[in-house]
């Protein structure tokens, strides 16, 4: 027998029973596949001041030469204060960092007489950027040849050692 509480036409289960048409199925499913089709294929726009140098290094033996591409945000910085000027490195360090550089923590150096921009084989067009971004006289590059001017700092791409002439235009 059937509970006379309950119509003959309606379940005793509670709930929505409704299924959408196959068509709104396919339709809801193409807009899902096109949509992942298109986030897979999309290539996210480059960041500000992400500046890709390509460098060159001419191998010792006079062979052949290969071409490297490395954003700028991808050479370690280490900016050093070599002045009695409180904050000077931390402010370099900041700007550097702005522009895109991987400036890593400021720390004190040794004092110096001038401003030395170290580089480590392969990283002269990063020395050279730098000393121009920071205003500094291309005079001031050198190669680190091995030397380690800043404790910690010898597996740095650059070093900056920051001298009394940076610290007038502070």
């Amino acid at each position: 027998m059937s509970d006379p509480s309950y119509p003959q036409h309606q379940s005793k289960g509670g709930g929505s029973h409704y299924q959408p048409a196959l068509g709104v199925v396919i339709i809801i499913l193409l807009l899902f596949v096109g949509a992942t089709y298109l986030m897979l294929r999309s290539t996210s726009p480059a960041a500000p001041n992400s500046a890709t140098t390509t460098t060159t290094l001419a191998s010792s033996n006079g062979g052949t030469s290969t071409s490297t591409t490395l954003p700028k945000n991808k050479v370690p910085v280490q900016v050093a204060n070599g002045t009695a000027v409180s904050g000077l490195a931390r402010t370099y360090t900041q700007q550097l960092e702005a522009l895109n550089w991987d400036a890593l923590p400021q720390v004190n150096g040794p004092k110096v007489t001038a401003t030395t921009i170290y580089y480590n084989p392969g990283f002269l067009w990063a020395a050279q950027e730098i000393a121009s971004e920071i205003k500094v006289s291309t005079s001031a590059i050198q190669p680190l040849n091995g030397l380690n001017p800043v404790s910690g700092a010898s597996g740095d791409d650059v070093i900056v050692v920051l001298g009394p002439d940076v610290a007038i235009k502070h």
